[in-house]
């Protein structure tokens, strides 16, 4: 057997002959070459998928290297796509691999370039592009053809600390933010003249840091790294200090003086003079993290010797940041900029220089703040995002996709699956059936339909009247993304270009009903063939028109019963029409029961009459002198 057809062999066997033929001429276009990305197209092209296109905008990061096999530590800094295709291109000749360094979000990618295409797959982390590949690939022609693998939830790390070291670093390495004409605007406007000065003092400050790290001058540049030092960390401190009511409720910030940490006579704050059982002034050089190092707890103790994982104490840190030789960090950063071979330095992970800075400089904050400080690599983990990732996760979910596109192509849509992951070793998957397309889907409820036009020459209320149709006086709203661009009660942008409102090839016209009867319209744009015609209209409506679903009536709630009303037991008032008082007679009172003698004669009611200076006789008989007969 040749060495073709035995490479062919189990896919043959496996697949079906039917089936195995059809995937020389299916074309594929694969959507990211990350970690998914890469197990993606290491299986698409050894099943034999003929015609692949593999588009991503990212570049290699040395910390991909653990988990996306096709990229090796010289790749660095190159194209993820242009990298991954020259990789497993020799793993079937006979395929074909065309890669884009490129963005999904681009306007070239429009529906016309996605309908060349008989499956998508999306290999996609980022939630935005994620959502703009649903929406194009959702069109005429397109709504079977897109599959894209379950997303998985990310564990969200608190980056405030680090973030703040970054931060730092682009105030001191990065382009120059000059507030200068922020500040005399505002004095125009007549602001706080005070507050205005202030603020210019400070930025005059950090300019004259910023102008002594860049001096090639030994005079200049010797004591550059201690100004910053001071600068950041003791007198941007001090002036938050002065701002008492920012510290009523929260503890105050501690300002770091240079010299007295050098020499150990500086001390925090009473509560913070001991960190983890650690004197954050003493440290040792080697105290190793105790927090989890790749998800052991226990790494880290037995790794005492690993840069990544000491925890530097105080003075470690302002010596990282600002000692008085070459190695000090910010002397490192600065000769690259004295150099001119960088105009700026911006942070990157991978960069050993801006993650020593960056560590050193959160480290620093934290200390003032009264924060717990991080090792290196907590730092790393938080300020270059890195989410943790494992390869055999990746292979699985790639495996996945390949087998539920192979029901695609069979059209075996009843035998697609969701399949998801889950933590029971006994049942590491499950899998339901697909649902229905649901009304209340953001992307299934819409009617898609597609318009080719010249931006430049066609009008907003043209494309929207071509699409409702000549006859039809419905009252609808425009939107691009979130933007209105028109409604019943504003329709100045109608009579504007579609380029003028920057709604241009690639983008997406947004019809909505405003009585909400109708579902809503989703119109994408691509540009006219080349053989339009000049004197044709500037655009050429689908045929036929998209025709939205009427919305359903939801059945009128059941009226409950009415409360019957009540019968008053009152008199009506007698009014005299002719005479203008109105006289309000008491409200009568309810007759009273008849009391009998038996009640009369009872000793307690006989004692209550006594107390009213009543008397009860049996008779006239009985009647004194002195007593009055009430009749």
């Amino acid at each position: 057997m040749s060495t073709a057809k035995a490479r062919s062999a189990h896919a043959r066997a496996i697949l079906g002959p039917e089936l195995y033929e059809r995937l020389p001429d299916t074309k594929v276009l694969l959507v990211g070459a990350g970690g998914i990305g890469c197990e993606l197209l290491k299986n698409i092209v050894l099943v034999g998928f003929g015609k692949i296109t593999l588009l991503d905008l990212d570049t290699i990061d040395l910390s991909n290297l653990n988990r996306q096999f096709l990229f090796k530590k010289k790749d660095v800094k190159q194209s993820k796509a242009l990298i991954a295709a020259q990789t497993a291109a020799p793993f079937n000749p006979n395929v074909t691999l065309t890669p884009i360094h490129g963005n999904i979000k681009e306007p070239q990618y429009d529906i016309p370039w996605y309908q060349q295409f008989d499956i998508v797959l999306n290999a996609l982390d980022n939630l935005v592009t994620r959502t703009t590949l649903n929406v194009s690939t959702v069109s005429p022609n397109q709504r079977q053809r897109h599959f894209q693998f379950a997303q998985f939830a990310q564990h969200q790390v608190n980056q405030s600390t680090a973030s703040s070291g970054v931060k730092i670093a682009r105030q001191l390495f990065g382009e120059d933010e000059d507030a200068t004409g922020e500040l005399d605007a505002a004095e125009q406007q007549g602001e706080n003249a005070q507050e205005i000065a202030t603020l210019r003092k400070e930025a005059q400050a950090f300019n004259s840091v910023r102008t002594a790290l860049r001096s090639t001058s030994p005079e200049v540049n010797c004591n550059a790294a201690k100004l910053a030092f001071q600068k950041v960390f003791d007198t941007d401190i001090k002036n938050l200090l002065l701002m008492a009511d920012m510290w009523k409720s929260r503890s105050p910030p501690v300002p770091l003086d240079f010299d007295s940490i050098l020499d150990g006579t500086f001390n925090l704050r009473d509560e913070d003079k001991t960190q983890n059982g650690v004197n954050p002034n003493q440290a040792a050089a080697a105290t190793p993290s105790t927090s989890s190092v790749n998800g052991n707890g226990k790494a880290a103790s037995s790794v005492t010797g690993l840069k990544d994982q000491r925890r530097l104490s105080l003075k470690e840190n302002v010596e990282l940041f600002v000692a008085r030789h070459v190695q000090a960090i910010t002397n490192r950063l600065a000769a690259r900029l004295q150099s001119g071979n960088e105009t700026t330095i911006a942070f990157d992970k991978d960069d050993e220089d801006t993650l020593d800075f960056v560590t050193a400089a959160s480290n620093l904050r934290s200390t003032a703040y009264g924060i717990n400080t991080q090792t290196r690599w907590e730092v790393k983990e938080m300020a270059g995002n890195i989410i943790p990732a494992i390869a055999t996760t990746n292979a699985i979910v790639s495996g996945l996709i390949v087998l539920q596109a192979l029901q695609l192509l069979r059209r075996n849509y009843t035998g697609m699956r969701n399949v998801h992951l889950q933590y029971k070793p006994a049942v590491p998957l499950s899998t339901i059936t697909l649902s229905k397309p649901n009304p209340g889907c953001g992307v299934c409820r819409d009617t898609y339909a597609l318009v080719l036009c010249d931006p430049s020459r066609a009008l907003l209320g043209d494309v929207v009247k071509g699409i409702l149709g000549e006859n039809n006086e419905r009252e609808v709203s425009v939107y691009e993304d979130k933007r209105v661009l028109s409604d019943p009660d504003w329709d100045d942008n109608l009579e504007r270009t579609l380029e003028s409102l920057n709604v241009t090839r690639g983008k997406f016209l947004t019809i909505v009903d405003e009585e909400g009867e109708w579902g809503t319209i989703s119109i994408g744009l691509s540009i006219l063939p080349p053989d339009h015609p000049v004197d044709s209209p500037p655009y050429i409506l689908p045929s036929p028109l998209p025709q939205p679903q009427r919305k359903p009536k939801l059945p009128p709630a059941e009226s409950t019963p009415a409360t019957p009303p009540r019968t008053s037991r009152k008199r009506s008032l007698p009014i005299d029409m002719n005479s203008d008082v109105i006289d309000l007679a008491p409200t009568p009172k309810r007759l009273k029961p008849t009391t009998t003698s038996n009640d009369l004669e009872s000793p307690s009611k006989r004692r209550r009459l006594d107390q009213d200076g009543l008397l009860l006789v049996d008779g006239p008989g009985e009647l004194l002198d002195d007593v009055i007969v009430i009749d």
